[in-house]
């Protein structure tokens, strides 16, 4: 049973991680579930999810990647179908469509790719692969989000009925429009539209010869807006048979739901299989960003980490553009405890940090930036103590708090523990805190747990030295210019460098040695070896860095040998073919010249031609005949090399001439629009004039009706003269 307490995942940072990670996930429920992350109480179920994370990130590096698991969040329609005589919206039933073409196109997907992805496969097996909500929704509503006509017959009688109504209404209001405007009734707009009805635009000195409702009028009274009363009867038949319409599609969702709330509980496991998802995903995405591997687990309860980063380091660093350096240790049952010493600022807390935080990952389902040949294990309890816990609330000093923390160590601590203390034994007397902590130590010690402590103590490194399986380290220190290489070395205490880093800041050499006469001489001599000891390390390591540059340098120096020495060797060749040619052609003038002495001695023009027929027989032997197809195939070569070569010089002439024209391109200035401007809707035909323009918007006559516009949705075609 695994547990690790909320303390230990503050002090390490741990929710931070989570942060980061809830910005790779794109769902709502997703991001929710990120923030709930706590470390795996079950080891089998924690390594069936880092199988999850470490498939779904080899999918980035394949042709075959997982497909989109976005969704929207179906709670609000759950809720609902879980109360009776209730029923979905259309933009619900979208919803549940949206939801269920996602999970099948990934169920499909998956079985597809079991060989690629088998424990994602296992995971989405008990997911039913079903099309009857799709069907059913399908059948209703139509992909612009409408009810379909045939969704019932008595919807389907109502639309006729409805849209010969509207006939009816255009054609009686058209009439009594000539009737009027032929009567001298009506403005010169001579309609408009008022509450989504067309209404004629009467002159106000006429309206009571016009017989309908009155509907409103301009901001100047001038003109009256009256529906005719022939319009005025099928408008009310009209709002009759909507309201039928509406209590109809009403009946028709209230159906469907029914339907689907047989799939309540497939719908409940959809939208958390696509949660889980979008996890994994995030996961993937996330350790994808730093490099991140699923290491291998040990046999034994042993752990070793090589070239591990700082997470949330390693990502703060990248973005600044700025180096981190990666630590290698390892924790095994003869070198259980690491005891790391050396001065402030060289590294140990981010070292202990990067061990406690990279485990806590681990054990949450996470990949970790490690190197490859790396192993892990995993603990059942991870105890810290990491930095100042004064607490004011508590009344409660810095020493007080940690013995608080020693006792609850004291508790928990056993063999399958890994225990994380930063300056361990800090904030009492330093010899009685020494003491007390070198007797903590060796109960740690005594019960075989895990961990890696941080000190200044002496006695706790002589103790590390004494004891088999606890191990001194340090962080390594530049002797010359007193700054730290950020590099942890296993086997050895490091020196505080106390008096020394004094001295660098500029603390005066006669206060130094006087300090130095007022300690005990053998901790300054037990300082003075440490030190000179990791001078000798730090040489060693400049040393092997030296041979290992001149190493690089040689390998390189005798791989440009080897190039240089493979293109002597290829002019030689061509010489030689050269010089070969040359010769048979210096051989051939030799003969030719010998014919024709000969010829010019005897006069013999047969033995003449003879010799010379000899001559050319013998050169042809020597020639390679070609066979009239395979000198076709030899143009039909050469003419393909030309056509791809020409290809490619017509590909980078059009993006010369597209580059041309995009610099060309300058995009026009927006014309100020003025009343009397001749306009139309942007992408529209239909051309009007402004009559006025107010608060950015304008009223644009189109003759029939005038409409208010945004200025920003209009473009001018012809400006008031």
């Amino acid at each position: 049973m695994i547990n690790i307490h909320e303390k230990t995942l503050k002090d390490l940072e741990f929710f931070t991680v989570l942060d980061q990670i809830s910005e790779h996930t794109i769902t709502a429920l997703g991001k929710d579930a990120v923030q709930s992350i706590l470390p795996f109480k079950e080891e089998k179920q924690l390594k069936l999810e880092l199988a999850y994370v470490n498939e779904y990130l080899s999918s980035f590096e394949n042709e075959n990647r997982i497909p989109n698991h976005g969704f929207e969040t179906i709670t609000k329609e759950l809720k609902l179908l879980n109360i009776e005589n209730t029923y979905l919206e259309v933009s619900s039933l979208q919803k549940l469509v949206s939801m269920s073409l996602t999970v099948n196109t990934i169920l499909k997907f998956l079985k597809k790719f079991e060989e690629y992805y088998p424990k994602l496969y296992t995971y989405s097996q008990p997911i039913e692969l079903n099309t009857s909500i799709i069907e059913q929704i399908d059948a209703v509503v139509d992909r612009f989000g409408d009810i379909k006509d045939n969704a019932s017959p008595l919807l389907s009688t109502l639309r006729k009925s409805i849209n010969q109504l509207k006939g009816k209404i255009n054609s009686s209001f058209s009439s009594a429009l000539n009737t009027y405007h032929n009567l001298d009734y009506l403005d010169d707009i001579r309609e408009s539209v008022v509450e989504n009805k067309r209404v004629l635009a009467v002159k106000a000195m006429y309206r009571r010869k016009v017989r309908g409702a009155i509907m409103g009028g301009s901001k100047t009274g001038s003109i009256v807006y009256i529906e005719p009363e022939t319009t005025l009867q099928y408008t009310r038949e009209l709002n009759n048979l909507e309201y039928e319409e509406k209590e109809e599609v009403i009946k028709i969702l209230k159906e469907l739901t029914d339907y689907i709330r047989m799939f309540l509980p497939l719908l409940k496991d959809y939208q958390t299989f696509l949660t889980q998802i979008d996890l994994v995903s995030a996961k993937a995405k996330y350790a994808q960003s730093m490099n991140a591997i699923l290491p291998e687990f040990s046999d034994e309860r042993s752990m070793y980490l090589r070239e591990a980063y700082h997470p949330l380091l390693y990502l703060n660093n990248k973005e600044k553009g700025e180096k981190t350096f990666p630590q290698t240790l390892g924790l095994k049952k003869d070198s259980r405890i690491i005891v790391i010493s050396g001065p402030n600022a060289g590294g140990k807390s981010i070292t202990l940090k990067t061990v406690g935080l990279l485990q806590t990952m681990l054990q949450s389902g996470m990949l970790i930036p490690v190197h490859e040949r790396s192993n892990v294990c995993l603990f059942d309890r991870i105890l810290s103590d990491i930095g100042d816990n004064q607490s004011i609330e508590n009344h409660l000093s810095t020493y007080s708090y940690r013995l608080k923390q020693m006792n609850y160590f004291l508790k928990k601590c056993n063999n399958k523990t890994l225990f994380l203390i930063d300056e361990f034994g800090t904030g009492s007397d330093p010899e009685l805190g020494g003491a007390l902590a070198e007797t903590f130590l060796e109960v740690f010690y005594e019960r075989e747990a895990f961990g890696i402590i941080t000190t200044h103590y002496s006695n706790l490194k002589l103790l590390a030295n004494e004891l088999p399986h606890i191990e001194n380290a340090n962080m390594l220190f530049n002797e010359r210019t007193l700054e730290p290489m950020y590099k942890l070395v296993v086997g050895q205490a490091g020196s505080s460098f106390t008096f020394e880093v004094a001295q660098k800041n500029g603390i005066p050499y006669s206060l130094i040695n006087k300090s130095k006469k007022k300690i005990e001489r053998g901790k300054v001599r037990f300082d003075a070896t440490i030190a000179k000891l990791q001078k000798e390390r730090s040489k060693l390591e400049r040393t092997e860095r030296s041979l290992k540059e001149n190493e690089k340098k040689k390998i390189s120096e005798a791989d440009k040998l080897e190039e240089i020495n493979a293109k002597v060797q290829k002019k030689l060749e061509n010489f030689q073919e050269l010089y070969d040619s040359n010769q048979r052609l210096i051989y051939l003038g030799q003969k030719v010249n010998d014919i024709s002495e000969k010829y010019f001695e005897d006069k013999k023009k047969r033995e003449l031609m003879a010799e010379l027929f000899r001559l050319v027989q013998i050169e042809n032997s020597k020639r390679k005949k070609l066979s009239a197809k395979q000198k076709r195939a030899e143009k039909h070569k050469e003419r393909q090399v030309k056509a791809e070569a020409e290809k490619k010089v017509e590909v980078i002439r059009k993006k010369k001439k597209a580059a041309k024209k995009k610099e060309i391109k300058v995009e026009k200035p927006k014309p100020i629009l003025k009343v009397g401007d001749r306009v139309r809707m942007q992408d529209g035909r239909a051309i009007g004039s402004i009559d006025s323009i107010e608060k950015g918007k304008a009223n644009v006559n189109y003759g029939m009706f005038t409409t208010n516009v945004s200025l920003d949705q209009l473009e001018l075609v012809e400006a008031k003269k």
